[in-house]
């Protein structure tokens, strides 16, 4: 179906359901005033209650056909579960970066002892480290 076709389609279906809709207008102008009441009422209770199904919380996703869904067909008790296990990779994450660092910490303090001890027992003392002409000895030693 091509693009000309199908937007003659929707206003095709929008006519009708202009005229419908007119047509039950005309109609509620005839009816008694209890029924009217009672209709109202009606609305007002459908609307309430699907204020209440739309405030409700997904707790699932279904995907069929290329298509996803939320549904929320769980038991309520099992909500603060579905929290604690969102709440855990990040969780994971954190105890992951704190191990990182104190690994890096103590692996660089162990670079720098086993350096001062190197040079603690050396025979030189660490003064001629220092000593540009002793690089310069080290450098043409070679």
């Amino acid at each position: 179906m091509n693009a000309a076709t199908r937007d003659l389609a929707l206003a095709r279906q929008d006519q009708f359901g202009r005229r419908v809709a007119a047509r039950l207008d005309a109609a509620t102008l005839e009816l008694p005033r209890d029924i009217t009441e009672r209709l109202r009422a009606a609305r007002v209770q459908a609307l309430a209650k699907r204020k209440v199904a739309a405030l409700g919380e997904a707790r699932s996703v279904q995907v069929s056909g290329g298509q996803a869904t939320l549904g929320g067909d769980e038991a309520p008790g099992w909500a603060w579960w579905h929290r604690l296990a969102s709440a855990l990779p990040l969780v994971v994450l954190l105890a992951g970066l704190v191990t990182i660092h104190v690994v890096q910490n103590d692996t660089r303090a162990q670079e720098l002892a086993e350096v001062d001890a190197a040079l603690l027992t050396d025979d030189l003392p660490p003064s001629a480290y220092a000593d540009p002409g002793f690089v310069q000895f080290l450098k043409t030693s070679d």
